[in-house]
């Protein structure tokens, strides 16, 4: 290997929403090393553990590079032409004979981060044809979703805080120091932090553990757990009362801001203190500061969307940033502009409504054309016509990532059929009778089309492929090519080739439409090796700063990206009211009606009693985006983080010591966890962190079984949902704490 030749290579991390460039150092055929790329337009050099080790884990070798076959109690490698026959096998008698609603489908939050996810996942869903359809959005963002969805028309418009720009930062229930941003993707966003600070600004955090990114916030607010909407209510309150509202640009664009002044009547701040454990002079001058600020955005994330009442926190969020001028103004928050995307001409739209189909069990609505996954196992276990007999997952771990997740492994026991598109035989697609394992990301081009979409700076960047194809791997889009056949009836032997090819007849026909030209001329001069290179061109091309297949000369196209290896720099985000919105009356709606008739159970909740209550809340660490992560050494390697944290009032009430074991029981089910001693909690709340529980037999990760941890999800509850997004509650759970061993 010593004699191999050494090459550099520049990749965007494919790891989680920040979107670093990393710079690779590749000798033969591996990766020897990944660090920050210094030229990159947007990450300037900045990685996080998780990059540092893409080699590693792309190299991880329990990483599957051939399809499985469950056979008897375990499961054997085979081909992928015998695979996809077992597949075919497998759903289509289901289909055929119970209908396309007996098969339910899973999207994990990893298809963000891949082009497959988002170029292919959309037909293979409209060739299933069912609407159980279910994803990681209703784990930890459909709230927000859901709220601009209201507000703007349009779901995935989604202002962003300018953190270049801003004077004053409010963050709820986020931790970036650990995230790196999450729903605004902004490379080395601790950095960005800190130079609010170094210009004379300042960042506060609102949170109730005192996380890493509160250690180094000039204020950090300790808030009881899921009551988030009640102190940005008394926020509104005292804007209006003191008459500190002021729409800026937006006059003329915003309407129901007598309505929302109406709302807010009964959330005082004395009434709210009680509620959140905020301070009423807090929640005032929290008011006239981001009233006062030169610029100011506020920004709440997983924290402020795990909760009962995630879609009214998240819809508050912008309703401040509305009262207060900051929406779409620079130092605010404002709408990026992604390269593949397309303004539209004018504003106004049809605008945003949920429950166009409802659970057939738990008669939850639809939302973005999915359903809650906490109903999910509901809709396996329950008998009766449509229930779910085949499951389709993609991506994804909900056995450990979804609530009452110990329900969920019994169901998916009980199922006729399951397949799974996974590089790894984990905690859920051990249940699975075929696993198909796309190859590892350094032999796949990458272009993120979702975290683009939410970049505090617009910039474009594509990575080519480092390595070529294994012998015996398949790409993920021809994987989910083939899937998609076999649900068309086509056949397991059935060409991917066919859907290639019509994804891009069907994108170019749209094209020539609207350009009056020939769909075979543009043809001609689409670029690409890869199916979904060729796709990306026409977006890019026809995109907001494309070349218009030339009618442009000097914008952007698939060739473009790949001669700027570091990226190409767009610009500062820039105002885009009232072209973004897509509401029936083209202005920011305020108020909808669903939005309003959920402020009286809201109100309801003002004057609940917490009295002695524990209440768990989850906890991330900047090692642990994904489940999968834990099976890298370098990621796992340290101190167990896998610990109950509990503040030292509670543990001397409850007689626990740090390093003793202690039982942790909800309505949903119990765990046994070490315990850690720490002010870091507030009084009354215990942390344990996402995403462990490993060692479960049938499973091939061997470093995650050495740091098994336990299971959170086996804490929370699928009965307990944020009524208007369908989103799980995974913070504020309600438990009882008493030390392992006693009665």
């Amino acid at each position: 290997m010593g004699d191999d030749p050494t090459r550099t290579a520049y990749r965007t991390c494919p790891l989680c929403e920040a979107a670093c460039g990393l710079e690779l150092t590749v000798s033969g055929d591996r990766i020897s090393s990944a660090r920050g790329d210094r030229e990159h337009v947007f990450s300037h050099g900045f990685v996080c553990p998780k990059g540092a080790t893409f080699g590693e884990l792309a190299a991880d070798p329990d990483r599957l590079r051939r399809p499985l076959v469950r056979r008897g109690a375990g499961h054997e490698e085979v081909s992928w032409d015998e695979a996809f026959r077992a597949v075919e096998a497998g759903l289509r008698p289901i289909v055929e004979r119970y209908g396309p609603q007996a098969v339910a489908l899973y999207l994990g939050n990893p298809n963000v981060h891949t082009m497959a996810g988002g170029l292919y996942l959309r037909p293979l869903l409209r060739a299933v044809g069912t609407r159980n359809i279910f994803s990681a959005s209703t784990v930890d963002q459909m709230p927000k979703h859901v709220s601009c969805g209201y507000l703007y028309g349009n779901p995935l418009a989604i202002p962003v805080p300018d953190v270049d720009r801003t004077d004053l930062l409010l963050i709820l229930g986020a931790n970036p120091w650990e995230s790196n941003g999450s729903l605004a993707t902004a490379a080395d966003l601790p950095g960005r932090l800190r130079a609010i600070q170094a210009r004379g600004g300042r960042f506060v955090v609102v949170d109730p553990r005192r996380t890493r990114t509160a250690q180094h916030a000039d204020e950090h607010l300790f808030i009881r757990p899921g009551t988030d909407a009640f102190l940005l209510f008394g926020i509104v309150h005292t804007l209006f009362a003191e008459g500190l509202t002021d729409l800026g640009g937006l006059a003329g664009h915003v309407t129901g801001v007598e309505q929302v002044e109406e709302l807010a009547r009964d959330f005082t701040p004395e009434r709210v203190s009680a509620a959140c454990d905020v301070p009423v002079e807090r929640i005032r001058g929290l008011a006239r500061e981001l009233s006062a600020a030169p610029t100011a955005a506020v920004y709440g994330r997983i924290g402020t969307c795990t909760v009962e009442f995630g879609t009214l926190t998240s819809w508050l969020v912008d309703v401040v940033n509305v009262l207060t001028g900051n929406l779409d103004r620079p130092g605010g928050v404002m709408f990026p502009l992604a390269a593949h995307l397309r303004p539209q001409a004018r504003p106004g739209g049809k605008g945003f409504r949920t429950g166009r189909w409802h659970s057939r069990v738990r008669g939850l609505p639809e939302v973005m054309g999915e359903l809650p996954v906490a109903t999910l196992a509901d809709e396996i276990e329950t008998p009766g016509d449509e229930q779910v007999r085949a499951f389709v997952t993609v991506a994804g771990n909900p056995v450990l990532s979804t609530p009452n997740s110990e329900r969920l492994a019994r169901a998916l026991d009980g199922l006729e059929f399951m397949v799974s598109v996974d590089p790894y035989l984990n905690e859920t697609t051990r249940h699975a009778d075929v696993v198909l394992p796309p190859t590892d990301p350094t032999r796949k081009g990458h272009y993120d089309f979702s975290f683009l979409g939410l970049a505090v700076r617009n910039f474009a960047a594509y990575s080519p492929p480092v390595f070529p194809p294994e012998p015996d791997s398949m790409d993920e889009c021809d994987i989910l090519a083939r899937l998609t056949l076999i649900a068309k009836g086509a056949g397991a032997g059935a060409s991917p080739a066919i859907l290639h090819d019509g994804l891009l007849d069907e994108a170019l026909a749209k094209v020539a439409a609207a350009a009056d030209c020939s769909a075979d001329d543009l043809r001609a001069q689409v670029s690409g090796d890869h199916p979904a290179e060729r796709l990306l061109d026409v977006a890019l091309r026809t995109g907001a700063y494309g070349d218009g297949f030339g009618l442009r000369p000097g914008g952007l196209s698939l060739a473009r990206l790949l001669d700027a290896p570091h990226g190409i720099d767009l610009g500062p985000l820039r105002p885009r009211i009232p072209e973004v919105l897509r509401t029936t009356s083209a202005t920011v709606e305020l108020c909808a009606p669903p939005i309003v008739a959920d402020v009286d159970r809201l109100r309801s909740a003002l004057d609940r009693r917490h009295d002695d209550d524990l209440v768990l809340i989850g906890r991330r660490h900047l090692r642990s985006n994904n489940s999968w992560m834990h099976n890298v050494p370098a990621l796992v390697k340290g101190r167990d983080r896998c610990t109950l944290q509990v503040h030292p009032t509670d543990a001397a009430r409850l007689a626990l010591a740090d390093g003793d074991r202690a039982e942790v029981t909800s309505r949903a089910g119990a765990v046994n966890a070490r315990v850690e001693v720490t002010d870091a909690v507030m009084p009354g709340v215990v942390s344990l962190p996402h995403g462990w529980g490993h060692g479960v037999p049938g499973t091939r990760l061997a470093v995650a079984a050495e740091h098994p941890g336990v299971n959170s999800n086996v804490l929370t509850d699928e009965l307990a949902i944020d009524r208007l997004s369908g989103n799980s509650v995974l913070n504020g759970i309600p438990v009882a704490v008493k030390a392992a061993g006693k009665n």
